[in-house]
């Protein structure tokens, strides 16, 4: 079965005469998707972008966060695990080479579940790793999405 998922980026220059001097382009952009809200982005702060808008390194980091959020949820679902609460404070390494170019490297997920029964502490926390392999977002990507897990009842 194939999805097919459409965004549409619109960027117009803002320049004034010394910028285009200097070659620096405002990273300011929008994306639409239909029937969304509109979505402001920009380049991290450290790449000269606003740093009150997205970026793409948030986006993807997000990505991978819910992705993993819901197939764990799915997952415990299919082995009667009642989860009360999630919560993630997720990492992504970026690398950036000299030639400007740049990687992300690795990310650390830190998924905190609370369950209600403790008999079943031990299968929360291993089905992580099947929530990993059933997430689309990270079999999508060419790094390491590691888990440090913690459930409590």
């Amino acid at each position: 079965m194939i999805h097919l998922f459409k965004a549409q980026v619109n960027w117009t220059s803002n320049q004034n005469p010394v910028d285009s001097i200097k070659r620096f382009y405002s990273k300011s952009h929008k994306i639409n998707i239909e029937g969304k809200p509109v979505l402001n982005v920009s380049a991290a702060k450290a790449f000269k972008g606003d740093p009150e808008l997205y970026n793409p390194e948030d986006l993807l980091l997000s990505s991978l966060v819910s992705c993993h959020m819901m197939s764990y949820l799915y997952v415990c679902s299919q082995n009667g695990i009642e989860v009360l609460e999630y919560s993630d404070n997720a990492e992504a390494t970026l690398e950036v080479s000299a030639d400007g170019s740049g990687r992300f490297v690795e990310v650390r997920l830190k998924p905190a579940v609370k369950i209600s029964n403790p008999d079943q502490i031990e299968l929360a926390l291993d089905l992580h790793f099947k929530a990993n392999q059933l997430c689309f977002i990270a079999n999508s990507c060419n790094f390491p999405v590691l888990h440090e897990a913690s459930c409590e009842v």
